[in-house]
């Protein structure tokens, strides 16, 4: 049995297009918020295998997806790597500072992360078992600029400022933050492959507010050489990227990096994305995740539009970003009745 999302990925246009959801497994559904209290805390979650494959496994029950993708979060690499963690309730994640050459030495080697990371690839186990044979099991990591920017700020920023900063003032320390995350990026997805991920995605979430050189430098380089690493050690993996609010750069993104899938946000339109990027293979996206809150007649509408616009050629169906907390599960229930009438 051929699943759809690997023939999407493998360039075919299909009648229904195959369909996810970023953040599928998340706050808008009870169940998830019944296993997060159960859990106590949210790192609790992530390093509890039984715990994070079950809340993997709950949108798949209720809605039968076509993929389902690990439940983790972005930041436990820098922990795995030695820097501090700890979520803030109501204000999200707190990370101990890189911002000196100093800093940047103290950190352990990219080859050190697996003993913090086991209990991600055993989740990744567990659901290789346990997931229904047509529904694919997305592995992931972030991007390293992505990853950078919490790890240089201690914390999420609206324009990514601290790292922009640092790379402005002492560019070879930054560049070896990049360097040592790409590295142990490679590793990361690597054991998730090994341990049952059919694919991986790099969600590279900051990406648009990269510019110019400093786009190809940390944004593309670093995805080039992960995607070249990965397929090396993994004959036909496929990659999915998400260079977020790229615009204009989606555009020869799949060529210069070697992914078999750009996955698109909802700033670009489909029917331009169909005509300048879906021309060089799969594309992912790119509903408005506020569509989802706001239900009605609009939401089918525009979910019919995504569907006709990518129609000529591959492509995974899926929301422009991740879906929100507070979003109505009813609604996501529309959305896929919509894509598969």
């Amino acid at each position: 049995m051929t699943k759809t999302i690997l023939s999407a990925l493998a360039g075919q246009t299909l009648p229904v297009p195959p369909i996810w959801m970023m953040r599928q497994a998340g706050r808008y559904l009870p169940e998830y918020r019944a296993t997060r209290e159960k859990a106590g805390d949210f790192l609790t979650l992530c390093y509890t295998p039984e715990l994070a494959a079950e809340v993997t496994l709950q949108p798949i029950r209720r809605y039968g997806f076509d993929a389902a993708i690990l439940f983790a979060d972005i930041l436990l690499l820098p922990q795995a790597l030695g820097a501090d963690l700890w979520f803030v309730t109501g204000e999200g994640p707190r990370l101990s500072t890189i911002t000196t050459a100093a800093g940047l030495a103290a950190l352990k080697p990219a080859d050190a992360i697996d003993e913090t990371l086991a209990p991600v690839y055993e989740t990744v186990r567990i659901l290789a078992r346990a997931l229904p044979r047509e529904t694919t099991l997305i592995g992931f990591a972030g991007a390293p600029w992505t990853v950078a920017t919490y790890m240089v700020a201690g914390r999420g920023t609206p324009d990514q400022g601290p790292a922009h900063a640092l790379k402005a003032a002492d560019r070879a320390t930054f560049q070896g933050l990049i360097d040592l995350l790409t590295e142990a990026t490679v590793g990361y997805l690597s054991a998730q492959v090994a341990a049952g991920a059919e694919v991986v995605k790099l969600f590279d979430s900051w990406a648009g507010s990269l510019r110019g050189q400093d786009f190809d430098d940390f944004a593309m380089a670093p995805a080039k050489r992960i995607i070249a690493e990965l397929k090396a050690r993994h004959p036909g993996l496929p990659v999915i990227a998400f260079p977020r609010e790229a615009g204009a750069r989606y555009t020869g993104f799949a060529r210069a990096t070697g992914a078999d899938c750009v996955a698109l946000d909802n700033s670009v339109s489909a029917e331009w994305a169909a005509a300048n990027v879906q021309k060089d293979g799969c594309v992912q996206g790119n509903l408005d995740p506020a569509l989802l809150v706001a239900g009605g007649e609009r939401l089918v509408s525009e979910t019919r539009r995504v569907v006709r616009a990518f129609s000529g050629g591959p492509h995974i169906f899926n929301l422009g970003h991740g879906i929100t907390p507070d979003a109505d599960p009813d609604n996501v229930q529309r959305m896929i009745d919509a894509v598969r009438e």
